[in-house]
């Protein structure tokens, strides 16, 4: 089972992760987005997964993996017992949490182009 610190070295050891804080304990990001969060006093971390992911997770360790409860459940937010899992779980479900975040693209506001077909300043098309 792995420590607290460790759950933050795996999270911390995927591409472009970085720590912030979220509401008093440690976020850890990719692209601005929340890819996992870490607490110790209960050992516990949840990861953002796809919906099919955290289904099938929560049934195969039941008490060990399963929803947040409410709308953030709903949108994958997933929390684990990291003190009642090995080091090579840990490491499976904080990569398939950054990747989910990390793939998706980043949503852009609107622009000096936004809503016609010309392109904007530095815009190569």
């Amino acid at each position: 089972m792995p420590s607290h610190d460790k759950v933050r070295a795996i999270a911390l050891e995927q591409t472009g992760a970085v720590e912030a804080d979220h509401h008093g304990f440690p976020s850890f990001r990719v692209g601005g987005k929340i890819f996992a969060t870490l607490r110790a006093d209960p050992a516990r971390l949840m990861v953002k997964l796809a919906p099919e992911d955290q289904h099938n997770l929560s049934e195969a360790h039941p008490g060990v993996i399963e929803p947040v409860p409410g709308y953030w459940g709903r949108k994958g937010a997933t929390y684990v017992a990291y003190d009642r899992i090995d080091e090579a779980l840990a490491v499976m479900l904080l990569r398939l949490a950054w990747s989910g975040v990390a793939r998706k693209p980043r949503r852009r506001g609107p622009g000096p182009s936004s809503g016609s077909g010309d392109p904007g300043p530095g815009d190569s098309r």
